[in-house]
């Protein structure tokens, strides 16, 4: 005599997850053997991902630099430095 401890839906999830893991499983080994047949062609494109990655990297970086130059020229232009200046500002709240 055996007693289950678990329900239908448990069984039913788990073997779901099996088929889905297979599945998931089978589909990676056609990628495995994919890649080893047309290793050229995918070498060529990973290549030319980080190409155009790298490429990104580099106008985002120019264009930060440029932003900051900009800015900089904007701050000098506008307000002379002034060293040892404080400011204090006196409120009176209860007049």
């Amino acid at each position: 005599m055996s007693f289950r401890f678990y329900t239908n839906a448990i069984s039913q999830a788990s073997r779901n997850f099996a088929a889905g893991l297979s599945v998931v499983g089978l589909l990676l080994i056609g990628f495995g053997f994919l890649v080893f047949v047309l290793r050229d062609l995918f070498a060529l494109l990973a290549a030319a991902v980080f190409v155009f990655a790298g490429v990104g990297c580099g106008v985002t970086a120019l264009k930060i630099f440029l932003a900051q130059r900009r800015l900089d020229r904007s701050i000098d232009s506008a307000e002379p430095y002034r060293e040892n200046v404080r400011i204090h500002i006196e409120e009176n709240r209860y007049e």
